[in-house]
């Protein structure tokens, strides 16, 4: 079973919205954090509210086309929890699976969206964008 769906079970267990929150700083506390060489502009995602970063790393020559996996922190709690949640959907994945992959609908399933405020809805949604712009780039340069 991989990370994710081991959220998903996870959070299949969870009725209250306080239990999920709580949860999602779990998953945050549990991801590794980044270097600061690694917190730079280059890294930063734009449109967070709070400060995000996401390393993207590509191996060009997967079975399946090129593979990426993916580092991130925040200086925010619950946005380090959604990066740990966006790592473990996308992370050691094909480009064309990521770019097919619609994190919207996991985070309904969730049950995290209505949570969210609008502000950090936003961020994931930026968050989500940049992954799909690397994707897209990694298949560009293996094409």
């Amino acid at each position: 079973m991989s990370a994710i769906d081991d959220i998903i079970d996870n959070f299949s267990l969870l009725d209250q919205w306080d239990d999920r929150y709580r949860y999602v700083i779990e998953l945050g506390r549990a991801l590794p954090g980044l270097p600061a060489s690694e917190q730079t502009e280059a890294n930063k995602v734009r449109g967070c509210a709070s400060q995000v970063w996401l390393v993207t790393h590509v191996q060009p020559d997967g079975v399946a086309g090129p593979v990426l996996t993916f580092d991130g922190d925040s200086d925010a709690h619950i946005v380090r929890g959604l990066v740990a949640i966006l790592i473990a959907l996308y992370s050691g994945k094909p480009a064309k699976e990521i770019l097919s992959t619609d994190a919207t609908a996991l985070f309904d399933r969730l049950g995290l969206r209505e949570g969210l405020t609008p502000q950090r809805s936003n961020g994931v949604r930026s968050m989500v964008e940049r992954v799909r712009a690397e994707a897209n780039a990694a298949l560009a340069a293996a094409a």
